[in-house]
């Protein structure tokens, strides 16, 4: 029996943004429609809170697969050659519980992130939604960028980072890349104002996101805290937001975002209207004015990264793609 390895290039040559956003679109419909179910994420801290090992595993049942990525996550290295999340996606077929591949984490997870975004934007923004800011310099700042210019026609791009050199560097990297001019603004609040797109993908743990600052109509992906003491928006803009989520038990769990502005008052449990899956159904109306403000808080969930990996393996099949190895799982 083999095993594929699929590397960090090949996950990014097989997973271009646009099949992406697709692949991330039917998961969040096959969880809403019951199809697939995973646990709570586990997170376990090391010495000193330096880093932390993820454990998210997924089933789903069309097609029968299960699989579990298992991902570090190194805030320290923000800024060096190492991205602050690595690790593995590890896929079984369903059946018979075979193992078919091991993948890059570090990809799929910037890719699928982003594409899910892309979901949300596609979904709940304005058609001509199409003045974006970025807050945030890092590898998701990168992979929203394609995200928003996959799913709509950008008309204007700034962002904003702590360091204004690291939103220099980024401007000056991505508008050669993406065929794009950005503007490095040296303020969040000069960064988003006037914005209809925003998309915060930040390591802050407290607000970089104010309500004040947030114009009628806006959609917000927001991306960046992923733990229940962290977040990028104040009380005030979760409030003025309708706001959708991923998948409504982490959330309740782990959003930091809306856990932190109902305990501060701003919003009951009542105000997260629901996920992401149930609007792409029909069954929750999104955007239901052209002045709302709605708010998409992703804290990234398996089944992307198993739908992701399925789909990254298929093409490898298809193209002869990735390093095959002997492995294990037959009875001797």
């Amino acid at each position: 029996m083999d095993l594929l390895l699929l590397n960090q290039t090949d996950v990014e040559a097989l997973l271009p943004m646009s099949e992406c956003i697709d692949v991330i679109e039917e998961a969040l419909r096959a969880l809403a429609r019951g199809e697939a179910t995973l646990p709570l994420r586990s997170i376990h801290w090391g010495p000193e809170r330096r880093g932390a090992l993820g454990l998210m595993p997924s089933f789903t049942a069309s097609p029968a697969l299960l699989g579990v990525k298992v991902i570090s996550y190194f805030p320290a290295n923000l800024g060096s050659d190492l991205d602050s999340h690595q690790g593995v996606v590890l896929l079984f077929e369903g059946e018979r519980g075979r193992p078919l591949a091991l993948l890059d984490a570090t990809s799929i997870t910037a890719i699928r992130t982003a594409a899910a975004s892309g979901v949300a934007t596609r979904a709940l923004a304005r058609p001509d939604a199409g003045d974006l800011a970025i807050l945030g310099s890092g590898t998701e700042a990168r992979t929203h960028l394609q995200a928003m210019q996959s799913v709509r026609t950008l008309r204007r791009v700034r962002v904003w980072s702590r360091s204004l050199a690291n939103a220099r560097a980024f401007a000056e990297r991505e508008s050669r890349r993406g065929k794009v001019a950005i503007e490095p603004i040296a303020t969040a609040r000069e960064a988003v104002a006037g914005a209809d797109l925003i998309c915060t993908a930040t390591s802050a743990t407290e607000p970089v996101l104010c309500g004040e600052w947030l114009s009628a109509g806006v959609h917000i992906n927001a991306v960046g805290a992923c733990f229940p003491a962290a977040r990028e928006l104040d009380g005030p803009a979760v409030a003025r937001s309708r706001l959708f989520v991923d998948r409504r038990e982490s959330a309740l769990n782990e959003a930091g975002d809306f856990l932190i502005a109902r305990r501060e008052g701003h919003v009951t449990d009542e105000h997260l209207l629901g996920e992401l899956g149930e609007v792409l159904l029909g069954r929750l109306p999104g955007r239901t004015s052209p002045a709302d403000l709605t708010l998409f808080k992703s804290l990234g969930i398996s089944v992307e990264d198993l739908a992701a990996g399925h789909h990254v393996y298929q093409k490898a099949l298809a193209q002869g793609a990735g390093t095959r190895i002997a492995w294990g799982g037959v009875r001797s």
